[in-house]
């Protein structure tokens, strides 16, 4: 009984022994009556031979309790068994211990029974099951998010980094427009795995380079690392008007844009992950967009003003374009502050330099390996393609055309497969896209057959428009994939690990691609067979990734 007695008086009640029941139920009635002298009133217990009385003790009891537990509220007794505060007692007859509401949840007295479902008010409560237990989620966790998921200052963010991908990834998707004149003007005496080496270097300096820029983002923020960019780029293509040999585009076109590219693209995705975790996804996909829009204008506008202005003025108008561009980036890309504070303290050198541990990360290390085979075949059909349709017969203002409808593709597919991915899973929609790409490889651009007439040229364009669409997510899901995997202080350092061992996959990818080339004697059939193995190697390692979290389910969101 001494158990019984601490039980009741932490709950600010003691139970005293009377002989008169009457007198029982009258001192009940008073206490319901004066609800500021009382926080919680509980039933007596013991078949009714228990009373209820209320001493100053308890009264100090109530007191303190009342400032230490403010969600506490006064209960007033209705028909005997239910309080308005949302508590429930068991029925008579039933050893009786109160329930009571607290910061923390329902807390029981020391004899716990079986009571009935808590009624919660639905204006300020909910309930949800999960694994079989009833929680209360808190409204106020989701007001207090640092994320706003929306707002002007948001989406302008995504807007900026929109700009700055429209300029850093329009060079890249842009490729089969310099390679296709280049392989016929400048360098017309060069093999094609030597022009390949300019292309596969710019890629792989723009996702090499983020192993240091990524955690100089997480510790410093991106204002300075998008200036340093912006400037390089700009920089770059003046440089690339001027080039005339193989290694004048080496530096200009491959070195210095590809680190400009770098310093603009890590920032650019790590601010909308700073901004953005439910809707991470669609908000990224949006920003990547902007790698598509240059991939549709700047090679339509190339094509336009070589024969009209020559290839120098061409370039610099391509770069003032840049210039545009990228005063937007600079002025709308920034952190949220809720995620990385401002300081003025000296940073530390770790918390600059890469960390190799996280590849310790299974599912990390899988998600690496598979954007690795994925990224090693991207390259190719957006460097050959134009390529590929003049060597079959199409002339030459079409086969360059061809490189845009792809790109067109990519902004549906870095759009929507980001929107689906926040409600049917990441890495389920990764898996999606990637095995969508590797049907679109074998089943219509290794059978097509451009030369035979009308019919092979439009089979040509469908393989464009499908495989945009399907490896726009290769850039897209990345990022909110690896957001997944980690916190987003620490996101640009996880990002940049992964795709500095990306980088080299980008850099050999070319290469590898122009040598099946010249090997097979200018037949594509090789080529592509070597991008469909990567893909098919690639989605391999994502259903791994996925099937080592969560199991082989399909219904489970991941």
């Amino acid at each position: 009984m001494q158990d019984v007695h601490d039980g009741e008086e932490k709950h600010h009640v003691k139970l005293s022994r009377h002989n008169n029941k009457h007198e029982n139920i009258e001192q009940a009635g008073q206490l319901s009556s004066a609800p500021e002298n009382v926080n919680t009133l509980a039933n007596a217990s013991s078949h009714g031979s228990s009373t209820l009385s209320v001493n100053e003790k308890a009264a100090s009891l109530n007191q303190r309790d009342a400032e230490e537990q403010p969600h506490t509220r006064d209960v007033e007794i209705d028909s005997g068994n239910k309080a308005s505060s949302g508590l429930q007692y068991p029925p008579s007859g039933v050893n009786k211990h109160p329930m009571y509401r607290t910061a923390s949840g329902i807390q029981a007295g020391p004899a716990p029974v079986p009571y009935p479902p808590i009624e919660h008010t639905p204006s300020n409560r909910s309930t949800s099951k999960s694994n079989g237990k009833e929680t209360v989620p808190d409204q106020e966790d989701e007001a207090s998010s640092p994320y706003p998921e929306g707002g002007l200052k948001a989406w302008s963010v995504v807007f900026g980094s929109f700009s700055g991908m429209t300029a850093s990834f329009g060079v890249l998707n842009s490729v089969g427009t310099f390679q296709a004149y280049l392989s016929t003007h400048q360098l017309a005496q060069e093999s094609p795995s030597s022009i390949g080496w300019i292309f596969s270097l710019l890629a792989f300096l723009t996702f090499f380079c983020g192993v240091q820029i990524g955690p100089v983002f997480d510790a410093k923020g991106p204002r300075w690392l998008v200036a340093a960019g912006s400037v390089l780029l700009f920089a770059g293509m003046m440089g690339v008007a001027e080039s005339t040999k193989l290694w004048h585009f080496l530096i200009t076109y491959s070195i210095l844009c590809g680190i400009a590219s770098s310093l603009i693209f890590t920032p650019a995705i790590g601010c909308v992950a700073h901004f953005f975790s439910k809707r991470r996804g669609e908000a990224t996909g949006l920003a990547a967009t902007g790698g598509s829009i240059g991939g549709i204008v700047f090679p339509l506008m190339l094509q336009r003003l070589f024969p009209l202005v020559g290839f120098k003025w061409a370039v610099r108008i391509l770069a003032f374009i840049f210039l545009l561009l990228l005063t937007f980036a600079n002025l709308l890309i920034r952190s949220n502050p809720l995620i990385l504070p401002p300081t003025k303290t000296r940073v530390k050198t770790e918390d600059i330099l890469p960390d190799y541990r996280i590849f310790k990360h299974k599912v990390f290390a899988l998600t690496t390996a598979g954007v690795f085979f994925i990224e090693w075949a991207l390259f190719i059909p957006l460097s050959y393609i134009s390529s590929y349709a003049i060597a079959n017969g199409v002339n030459e203002t079409f086969s360059y055309q061809v490189l845009s409808i792809l790109n067109a593709g990519s902004f549906f597919g870095r759009w929507l497969p980001g929107y689906l991915a926040d409600k049917c899973g990441r890495f389920n929609a990764m898996i999606v896209t990637c095995a969508f790409c590797l049907i679109s490889v074998l089943c219509l651009w290794l059978t097509c057959s451009p030369a035979s007439g009308p019919g092979g040229i439009a089979q040509l364009c469908i393989f464009a428009v499908l495989f945009g669409i399907a490896s726009g997510s290769n850039i897209s899901l990345t990022p909110v994939c690896v957001g997944q995997l980690c916190e987003t202080e620490v996101f640009g350092r996880w990002y940049a690990s992964l795709y500095t061992i990306v980088s080299f996959g980008c850099l050999t990818g070319i290469p590898i691609a122009g040598q099946i080339l010249k090997t097979d004697g200018g037949s594509y059939q090789g080529l592509i067979l070597f991008t469909g193995g990567c893909y098919a190697i690639g989605v391999g390692c994502f259903v791994w990734a996925r099937v080592s979290s969560v199991g082989w389910g399909l219904r489970r969101v991941y």
